[in-house]
């Protein structure tokens, strides 16, 4: 239930109006899921219609996921969809009577659409009137001219007026003012339709009154009120005392829609009693819109009524036109006309594609949804009457969803392999004669499934591969195919990993996932293996992947890689073996058989024996095939005794391997005989002088050694050019001693008696470019080299300096008395010696260029150490006495620490100060000599 107030404004005036609607929200479920709504015109956009998420039963992310849409027949959205709250509102102003104009009641039909799954909401919103137009006469005056001698009850029919609204908010009353001669009628039709008549009470007398005005006002029902109003002008005539009257009341007529223009429709008439001019009767329309107007005319004189435009069934099917007769006098009847328009068939059906699933996958079961279309026929009766198909080589149909919409299903299953692509032809006809039709092809694309596994060309395969080759040669190349497409093609090669004699499958060979090529991991010894079986598996991309095994039998091919073995005779290092031949041997004679094997197969393995060297070549024979030494001619007195056969064992590969054997023969009757001459025997021996070696062992010591010199030279080089380098960028903190002439007490023999001290302030990088500046300072204070460092280290020594420290020991007091000069001139103080004596002068004497140059190296290698120890440790709140102002470091004996500057001399900038950072306070303890320092002193001394 729902109170809506409405507020609006007409011209300049402001009207404040409530409308209260006791308004009942109608809901209509049915199986395709129905809501009914009812709202009343001219809302506002975005306005609340109604919440189909609660209506219809759906979520809100249902409307997301179905990407949820309102489809209507026309182009005109008024309704709107809220997905993210999932309501309706109003999208567009609604105008009842521009929508509806006096039909009611008055609805807005359109469909909301979900898709995956396809779902179909038909959503109807009823357009509620409101009093917003005001009653309207189609004429702003009516002037009427009546005869003086019309009889009481005369009529004279009025001009009704329009308003657009409907129901109690159309016209409900009419009134006349005055009334003194006429009073107001209204009556209805049959068909329902109220015309207006005024009656003459009592008769006209021109005499008396010429002109009667009269104000006819029309009052709707609405609340508040509105009304329109017209002047009447009544011209009162003489006599003419009869009006004509038509013979009857309603005419009615029909015709087909595509009658041409001139067509005669009806021919209406009325006659008058009177004689003359009187008696004649003019035809019009009367009150006839402008689209009446247009399509039909009547003729003036005769009354018939014909086609003037292109009638259309579908726009307006039936006409209601008022025929007015007047006769010369002014006197008039009127009547209906009444046409209707017959249909013909003259639309073709129309196919709205509403939502298209493209591509949909091979595996889509039947009965899928592919397609949503609105196929309807604005003819009615059987010209509207629309049957639908699909051309009959595809395996899809048709069917029907609800009125006017269709779906376009699967009808078995599909796949891409044999058929990727299908033209879909949609054909709607209508039953009308002869029978009109549409055509509409959908292409619709089949999306791959893996749903095939890769093949390969063969069930197994066979590979030959020679035995010592090379790892990582290709040996095979393994080819498949996928009839699928995309990922679902791309096929990858795997081995299916076994095991051979305890060995992974991939030890031996590994295939390239992308070309399926065999390449051998190791080098093959036919002698140890002679052939395997590999599993290869080929899988494709898909999810989940498909995939097939084939078996690779991989054989191993002999190559002549091993030298004939000789088993007999046995070739020992230090025994002497030999064979004896007694010397009565006749031709023929077994002296003994070579034994030999070969590891190889085939022919590699053949063996053929050869007598390479004997000590006479014509006592002996070695038979080729079987190696056999048999004697060829009779042995005799003269053949030595001692005889030494070199035979050669050749295999019969290409290339030829071979081995040699040495056979002694003794050719003697006995034992004893031949070992008399055992002792002189001569055996050769083989001699491994290791000449190869050697070489190789020297050429490796050379290499070795060089190597070594050259990297020590680099490391030298590298090592002298960082030394430089840290001493250029050092170059600031590096002490520079300047020379001071002499300049005594007593000022005689001085010429200089102020002293000037330069202070450098510059990067590691500065000595390119040094800045420098002159500043007047005390005579008797030492300068601390560190302050020749940064200006930001500056300020922080300075900080340090801030710190309380604790008085350093008599090491570092100086007196008057024995001093010298330079670093090497300090001595004891005296125990009796307090704080520091301040002198009142510089030093008698300047430093040596021995003593400068020893400064400078001193400080040069104990810089870095000088620099971290020197703040902590000591500080300027303690200054010396009779010490010339160097500016740089003063060595002293035992210690690498420098001696601090006045604070008041060497503070720096305020602008370069930072915060203070307290220090703590360290104890000094008393410095002792190191041997190295008394090394340097005695050699200072020497000096």
């Amino acid at each position: 239930m729902y109170f809506l107030c409405f507020r609006g404004t007409r011209g300049s005036a402001i009207r404040k109006w409530q409308l209260y609607l006791l308004l009942s929200v109608w809901f209509y479920r049915y199986v395709d899921g129905q809501v009914r709504y009812s709202i009343p015109e001219e809302m506002t956009k975005g306005s609340f219609v109604g919440n189909i998420v609660q209506d219809l039963g759906l979520e809100v992310k249902r409307l997301k996921s179905g990407r949820a849409r309102i489809f209507t027949e026309d182009s005109r959205e008024y309704i709107g969809l809220n997905a993210d709250k999932g309501t309706l509102v109003v999208k567009d102003r609604i105008d009842r009577e521009e929508l509806c104009a006096q039909v009611a009641p008055c609805s807005l039909h359109f469909q909301i659409i979900l898709e995956n799954p396809v779902e179909l909401h038909r959503i109807d919103v009823e357009i509620l009137d409101i009093n917003d137009n005001s009653p309207v006469f189609p004429s702003k005056e009516i002037r009427l001219q009546i005869s003086e001698v019309s009889l009481s009850g005369a009529r004279f029919p009025l001009e009704n007026a329009m308003d657009p609204d409907v129901e109690m908010n159309s016209i409900q009353t009419y009134s006349l003012l005055p009334s003194d001669h006429f009073t107001l009628k209204q009556h209805s039709h049959s068909d329902g339709s109220k015309y207006l008549e005024m009656v003459l009470q009592t008769m006209l007398d021109r005499e008396t009154n010429e002109q009667h005005t009269l104000v006819l006002t029309a009052v709707d029902g609405g609340t508040p009120q509105k009304s329109g109003t017209v002047k009447i002008y009544i011209e009162v005539l003489d006599i003419n005392d009869n009006a004509p009257v038509f013979s009857s009341v309603l005419y009615t007529s029909s015709l087909p829609e595509d009658s041409p223009k001139g067509t005669v429709i009806l021919r209406v008439s009325a006659t008058d009693s009177d004689k003359g001019t009187n008696g004649e009767v003019v035809y019009s329309f009367s009150h006839s819109t402008v689209s009446e107007s247009d399509l039909f005319t009547i003729d003036p004189l005769t009354g018939e009524v014909k086609v003037n435009g292109k009638l259309d069934f579908e726009t307006n099917k039936q006409h209601k036109i008022s025929v007015q007769a007047m006769d010369r006098g002014s006197l008039t009847d009127s009547c209906k006309v009444q046409i209707d328009i017959l249909d013909i068939n003259d639309n073709d059906p129309l196919i709205t594609l509403i939502t298209f699933s493209n591509p949909i996958p091979e595996d889509a079961s039947p009965e899928t949804v592919i397609a949503m279309l609105n196929i309807k026929d604005l003819d009615s009766g059987r010209n509207g009457h629309i049957k639908c198909s699909v051309n009959s080589d595809v395996p899809f149909r048709i069917k029907s969803s609800s009125s006017n919409i269709y779906s376009l299903v699967t009808d078995q299953m599909l796949d891409r392999e044999m058929v990727s692509e299908y033209n879909i032809t949609i054909t709607a006809v209508d039953e009308g004669f002869p029978p009109r039709s549409t055509n509409k092809t959908l292409t619709l694309r089949i999306s791959d499934v893996n749903d095939n596994a890769p093949v390969f060309e063969r069930h197994s395969y066979t590979a030959y591969v020679r035995e010592n080759n090379s790892p990582g040669v290709s040996i095979f190349s393994l080819t498949a195919s996928d009839k699928d497409t995309g990922n679902n093609a791309r096929i990858s090669y795997f081995i299916d990993d076994s095991h051979k004699g305890g060995l992974s499958a991939s030890t031996f060979i590994s295939v390239n996932s992308e070309s399926g090529v065999i390449h051998a991991v190791r080098t093959f010894d036919y002698e140890q293996i002679k052939e395997f079986k590999i599993c290869i598996k080929v899988q494709d991309g898909g999810s989940p992947p498909l995939s097939t095994n084939v078996t690779l039998t991989v054989f191993i091919q002999d190559q002549n890689d091993n030298a004939p073995q000789v088993l007999y005779p046995i070739q020992t290092g230090g025994s002497l073996v030999a064979e004896m031949v007694p010397r009565s041997a006749d031709v023929g004679y077994l002296v003994t058989k070579v034994v030999a094997v070969d590891v190889d197969s085939g022919q590699n393995a053949w063996l053929s024996y050869k007598l390479q060297k004997a000590t006479d070549r014509a006592l002996f024979e070695v038979g080729l095939q079987n190696g056999e030494i048999r004697t060829i001619r009779q042995v005799i007195d003269k053949d030595a005794v001692k005889q030494k056969l070199t035979v050669v064992v050749e295999d019969n590969g290409q290339p030829s391997r071979s081995a040699i054997v040495n056979v002694n023969v003794a050719v003697a009757d006995s034992f004893p005989e031949v070992l008399s001459e055992l002792t002189d025997f001569t055996q050769d021996k083989e001699y491994n002088n290791n000449l190869t070696f050697y070489l190789i062992l020297a050429l490796a010591v050379v290499s070795l050694l060089f190597i070594f010199s050259i990297i020590a030279i680099i490391s030298v080089k590298i090592y002298r050019w960082k030394q430089n380098k840290l001493f250029y960028k050092s170059a600031a903190n590096l002490p520079v001693i300047p020379y001071y002439p002499s300049v005594y007490p007593d000022g005689t023999m001085g010429t200089l008696q102020r002293v000037y001290n330069y202070e450098v302030c510059g990067t590691t990088d500065s000595r390119m470019s040094d800045v420098k500046f002159a500043r007047p300072c005390s005579q008797n204070s030492l300068v601390d080299v560190s302050r020749m460092g940064t200006m930001q280290r500056e300020k922080r020594e300075q900080e340090d300096g801030d710190g309380e420290q604790k008085p350093p020991n008599n090491d570092w007091r100086f007196t008057q008395q024995g001093q010298r000069p330079g670093p090497s001139g300090a001595g004891p103080h005296p125990e009796g010696a307090g704080g520091a004596i301040v002198g009142t002068g510089p030093w008698p004497n300047p430093p040596t260029e021995a003593e400068q140059l020893q400064a400078l190296m001193a400080a040069a290698n104990e810089v870095s150490e000088a620099t971290a120890t020197l703040g902590p440790r000591y500080n300027a709140q303690f200054p010396m006495q009779h010490v010339p102002d160097y500016r740089q470091n003063v060595y002293i004996p035992g210690s690498t620490a420098t001696l601090t500057a006045n604070p008041q001399q060497m503070m720096p900038q305020p602008a370069l100060q930072g915060p203070p950072q307290a220090i703590p306070q360290v104890d000094v303890p008393n410095a002792a000599q190191t041997p190295a320092s008394k090394k340097k002193s005695t050699k200072k001394d020497k000096k």
